[in-house]
């Protein structure tokens, strides 16, 4: 018999109770980026005070134990006595979902913590969480745990700083797979603030034993920084980034942007400091009007400059742009941008905040900078010729690659057929389904046996891979050892990939583990990111892992058998199981060297085997690294080897 529902089942949770039952709502999830979460939820509120003017200094420590501590010499939070609710405005803010100067445009005009929800979860996921105040010469402090106030707010004493200090240890019972912060993921998001905010001093430290270290992340130049340090490892077409700077209509905008002699564009969104990954309106007014500066400047340039050109020798071909102008795409080619703008009344969409959805403020984007951009032009006609110049190469590579599109629309990018080496799965639904790219026809026929012909497809590489990152997209598509990955996906490729259309949602390399088998992963990881990109951010990109060692026991029918996927693990097994000089231990040089049963029982097996998956936890970094690793640019990788060396300790040359 069905329970009775009654008003007896309605349950109410008071005070911060809601937070604890379902904290994922709050800070995304509590697992590792949830607990950094909660870091930049505290750091955002001193950010705040920045924005407003109050605040140059911003000190985020990870104490001994995992504590962390946030200090900033802002206003200090008030500690006066809240009318309406009969406590300290500390307190208030502390205890109470929805509560804080956010609210009040005179107090904040912009801000990131937009709904008054930051430290108060913090507060209510924590062990424990200590407030001090710095505020009208009296040292103020008040104790908090798990949400819950622990003791009226205390007087310590007399103070000529201002500022305020929050203190807390993230709840176990809350955060149950780890407490441990990462230095490394906390200093991409201060580093990021800092190059948003130009003039703030951000000094991240680790006073956790062995683990000690500091770095002040400190930049005058701001968003022109944040350019430069992405061009990092690059051609750059003009050494001074473009700047934009200007007001309008209560936004605040402000755009740095530099051409380099990529083929990729590497575009960074903020609003009030939020990463909008996913982008928004201010994103599609930036794109608007970029492009119809660049093809008004192009005109002009050409009615004014035609006959200077022919006279220099330059036979500039320029009829095929002349007819529909440059594309978005051409004039976005090599492009290195990052548009921080602060809205007073923001609107996301979706609670992760990552799309800006005001409409008003594509218009105002779009004009100021098409206003300024044109001026800009203008004043510095050297570097729109370098401009155009690179927008001319990117618009004939896009009419070859149309032509490359239209001469494999049939079989590559449409899905009408699939290459003759897939050997694919019989399930049609994607969500089951898994491909294995595998390096070399021997491991390919081996996968082949071994796999699970319901839902493992098998497509095997052979030779090297072309490296994108020094090619174009009607190369990329005009290459026969890319063409059919992109066919056996099925989600064609570049600004025409589609995810809804991918056909498996495992995308498996399987490569040997040795040098080479290296360099193909690179290669296809750099193929996946610059031309599939969510591919990555989606979570449908994995690096199998076979093992390096069979490890085999005793002979005969007593004969145990062990895989050891590390040198730490091999050893382990060793001591575990007794291992003397008489027992096999193989080194596996490859894939082919394993029959079909020793591969799909050790790399291929789901209840088994051992994946990494590929996330982009970093996007700024991802694009450092690839362009440092596979660009033109040696001395940047000549560094990393020499910087990198001390940590290889099994090469095989």
């Amino acid at each position: 018999m069905a329970k009775e529902y009654d008003a007896q089942n309605i349950q109410v949770l008071k005070g911060l109770e809601a937070v604890r039952v379902r904290p994922g709502m709050y800070i995304g999830s509590t697992g590792p980026d949830g607990l950094h979460h909660m870091v930049y939820e505290v750091v955002d509120n001193s950010i705040d005070e920045a924005l407003a003017g109050f605040c140059t200094t911003i000190v985020v420590a990870i104490e001994k134990d995992n504590i962390i501590r946030v200090e900033d010499n802002g206003r200090g939070i008030p500690v006066d006595m809240h009318e309406g609710e009969g406590m300290s405005a500390l307190e208030l803010v502390m205890t109470r979902l929805h509560a804080g100067g956010k609210f009040d445009k005179d107090t904040y005009k912009v801000s990131g913590g937009l709904h008054g929800v930051g430290v108060s979860v913090v507060n209510a996921l924590s062990h424990w969480l200590e407030a001090t105040v710095h505020r009208d010469g009296t040292i103020y402090q008040q104790k908090f745990a798990r949400g819950i106030t622990q003791n009226a707010l205390q007087t310590l004493g007399s103070t000529t700083k201002v500022g305020t200090t929050i203190r807390f240890h993230a709840d176990n019972e809350i955060f149950t797979e780890t407490t441990h912060y990462s230095f490394d993921v906390l200093a991409i998001r201060l580093r990021e603030l800092a190059f948003l905010n130009k003039g703030i001093h951000i000094t991240l430290i680790d006073e956790r034993e062995g683990e000690e270290q500091e770095r002040l992340f400190f930049f005058e130049d701001g968003v022109s920084g944040f350019v430069r340090y992405l061009n990092k490892g690059k051609s750059v077409l003009h050494p001074h980034p473009i700047y934009l700077e200007t007001e309008k209509e209560g936004v605040l905008l402000e755009i740095a942007m530099q051409y380099n002699d990529s083929y990729s564009e590497n575009i960074s969104t903020y609003v009030n400091n939020i990463n909008t990954r996913e982008g928004g309106t201010h994103l599609t007014g930036f794109r608007s009007a970029l492009t119809r500066a660049i093809n008004k400047s192009f005109e002009i340039s050409e009615a004014d400059k035609k006959d200077a050109k022919l006279k220099a020798g330059k036979k500039v071909k320029t009829e095929e742009i002349e007819g529909s102008g440059f594309s978005g795409e051409d004039v976005r080619e090599g492009l290195t941008a990052v548009i921080s703008i602060k809205v007073p009344n923001p609107q996301f969409e979706g609670q992760t905040k990552q799309k800006l959805g005001n409409s008003e403020v594509k218009g105002i984007v779009d004009s100021a900078v098409y206003e300024r951009l044109m001026l800009y032009f203008e004043e510095n006609p050297s570097i729109l010729q370098a401009v155009l110049a690179k927008a001319m190469l990117a618009a004939r590579a896009r009419i070859a690659a149309r032509k490359a599109r239209e001469r494999e629309r049939k079989n590559v990018l449409s899905g009408g057929g699939l290459p003759g080496k897939l050997t694919d799965c019989s399930e049609k639904d994607p969500q089951k389904c898994e491909v294995f790219i595998v390096e070399g026809d021997s491991a390919g026929g081996s996968a082949k046996q071994g796999r699970n012909p319901a839902i493992q497809a098998i497509l095997p590489l052979w030779g090297k891979m072309l490296n994108v990152e020094k090619t174009r997209l009607d190369k990329v598509i005009d290459n026969e050892k890319l063409q059919p990955i992109i066919l056996a996906l099925g989600a064609s490729v570049g600004e025409e990939f589609n995810l809804e259309k991918l056909r498996y949602h495992k995308v498996i390399i399987m490569a040997d583990a040795d040098v080479d088998g290296s360099h193909i992963n690179t290669l296809l990881l750099t193929f996946f990111f610059r031309y599939m990109q969510p591919l990555i951010t989606h979570g449908h990109v994995y690096l199998a892992c076979p093992p390096l060692y069979k490890m085999m026991k005793g002979s005969g029918k007593s004969k145990e058998i062990f895989y050891a996927y590390s040198d730490e693990e091999r050893d382990g097994l060793m001591r575990e199981h007794g291992f003397s000089d008489k027992d096999d231990i193989q080194r596996f040089k490859g894939l082919g060297e394993m029959n079909y049963e020793e591969l799909w029982r050790t790399t291929m097996d789901p209840s088994r085997r051992r994946l990494k998956l590929i996330k982009l936890e970093d996007a700024v970094e991802a694009d450092l690294v690839f362009s440092m690793l596979m660009g033109d640019e040696v001395p940047p990788r000549r560094q990393f080897i020499e910087e990198n060396a001390l940590y290889v300790t099994n090469l095989d040359i």
